[in-house]
């Protein structure tokens, strides 16, 4: 196995788990590893974050969520439904000729700024 593919599936898991302890979509933790770690381009390390994310990989934990009482099916299938049409125009969006890898970085790093922000500071 090389370096690279022990580095991305150290990636996968950390991203896992805390996809399973907070809710977060692995790309909080997958894209700005692939980025500042391994030196990927933002465009790239976004769309393979995607990819990564096709296959149903929370599954497992979403039987342990339902198991204990924490999951209402109905209202995740609706976020589904609107995950499904806003990853296309999230993807059409990004891959406009005038949005630039560095603007990807910058508009990635004020969403991840004011998020934690919001969650540190206000209720």
């Amino acid at each position: 196995m090389s370096m690279l593919t022990i580095q991305l599936l150290l990636i996968g898991l950390v991203a896992g788990v805390a996809g399973g302890m907070f809710g977060i979509g692995g790309g909080a933790i997958m894209v700005p590893a692939m980025v500042l770690l391994l030196g990927m381009d933002q465009k790239y390390a976004t769309g393979t974050s995607i990819a990564a994310q096709i296959l149903p990989i929370g599954l497992l934990g979403a039987v342990v969520y339902y198991k204990e009482g924490n999951l209402n099916i109905r209202d995740a299938l609706f976020i589904a439904g609107g995950l499904f049409v806003g990853f296309l125009f999230g993807a059409l969006f990004a891959n406009q000729p005038f949005i630039t890898s560095t603007t990807m970085k910058k508009l990635y790093g004020i969403f991840l700024f004011v998020i934690g922000a919001r969650y540190l500071f206000f209720r």
